[in-house]
């Protein structure tokens, strides 16, 4: 895009945010809703395809540019971005790495409008950080494939009008490769949902469990076509690494909101006849959020561009993710601690967020998971010996 373009995008979604979204962010906690006027907003300035390509009706940003615009959503709260996150993320993905011409052709320029939502259905209940032990079962039938299993928090299923279901199609394969993606309508017989979870933060994006009773597909709703048979999971690991990167900027986001957040309050707060920000001891919190903001924003920023000339789709990803989402936790801890007793109480925004945070540092891989990955990245053979 052309940067002139771009800066006026950033822009609208920056006026939006602040403008519009911030003032409604203790309805959307007490609610657990975003409302519907929002949601529209977000479709009207295309927010739900801002990764897909334009050949699809998308905004085909790089991840350059997405990183940059994750960081203006992070400023409020996460569950707007979670309405449209799915399409262009870890679900859209899938279409992008592994669909074929025609899936991206049908399903792609209505997740870039919001005319349809999409989730990605990999987690189960006990496949988790490991989704190569996941059982959920595809067996052929035909010129259909009938899917058994259960997902579980699984974002944006309740209103999803698609998921992209990961299943085992081959029982024998080694676990990681045995594994199909398919394209599940939530309108077909046999699928069904939980109630969406009471989680501790991030209240208005909604997850949920998800049902598979012997649902029955076309054989050209998997992914890919036969070729994309038993791709699923380097599918799903392509997804996560694009998502990891993508949260590594929200955090950074919402790293930056708690900064103005904590600044704001030192600065206008008074004891013993002196705003709190005239101690050191204060001044050291705001000294240290600053600094992992900072330094976060700059990783985030050279690990995008990595990802963007494709000399580094995974550490660098898996390092991003790591050090903001554990970073954005430690600024949100200071954040409270400067507020005392004010940031304890409901309706306070540090508090909320301090919540709101804390999942960042467990979906899309945990923080040890990322651990892993980075550590098997440098160590190569050796960490598996």
């Amino acid at each position: 895009m052309d940067p002139s373009d771009f800066a006026d995008v950033l822009t609208s979604v920056r006026e939006f945010v602040r403008e519009q979204v911030v003032p409604r962010e203790d309805e959307i906690e007490e609610t657990d809703e975003v409302p519907a006027e929002l949601r529209e907003a977000c479709k009207a300035m295309g927010l739900y395809g801002f990764a897909i390509p334009e050949e699809h009706g998308g905004i085909g940003l790089s991840m350059a540019e997405e990183v940059e615009l994750a960081m203006e959503l992070g400023w409020t709260t996460p569950s707007l971005r979670s309405l449209f996150g799915t399409n262009n993320g870890i679900a859209g993905q899938v279409l992008l790495t592994g669909g074929s011409p025609e899936q991206q052709a049908e399903w792609l320029p209505r997740l870039a409008s919001g005319e349809v939502v999409a989730s990605f259905a990999l987690t189960e209940p006990d496949a988790g950080s490991d989704p190569s032990s996941l059982t959920t079962k595809a067996v052929r039938d035909g010129d259909s494939w009938v899917i058994s299993g259960a997902k579980r928090w699984i974002t944006n299923a309740p209103f999803a009008d698609v998921l992209m279901v990961f299943a085992r199609t081959d029982p024998d394969a080694a676990p990681a490769r045995g594994i199909s993606t398919f394209l599940v309508p939530t309108s077909s017989p046999g699928v069904s949902f939980s109630e969406h979870d009471a989680k501790m933060g991030q209240r208005g994006s909604w997850t949920c469990e998800v049902y598979l009773d012997d649902v029955r597909v076309p054989a050209e709703n998997l992914v890919g076509g036969e070729e994309g048979l038993h791709r699923g999971y380097v599918t799903a690991l392509k997804c996560l690494a694009h998502g990891r990167l993508h949260i590594a900027a929200l955090c950074m986001g919402m790293a930056a909101r708690l900064v103005h957040e904590t600044v704001e309050f030192a600065t206008q707060r008074e004891q013993g006849g002196h705003a709190i920000a005239t101690y050191q001891l204060v001044q050291g919190l705001v000294a240290d959020s600053v600094t992992d903001w900072h330094a976060g924003r700059a990783l985030v920023r050279e690990a995008a561009k990595a990802y963007d000339d494709g000399s580094d789709k995974v550490t660098g990803p898996s390092t991003a993710k790591y050090f903001c989402s554990e970073a954005v936790g430690r600024i949100a801890d200071r954040a409270v601690q400067v507020h005392g007793g004010s940031g304890y109480m409901r309706g306070v925004p540090v508090e909320r967020i301090y919540r709101d945070v804390r999942l960042f540092r467990i979906y899309e891989g945990t923080s040890q998971i990322q651990q892993v990955i980075i550590a098997r990245g440098a160590l190569g053979k050796a960490a598996r010996s």
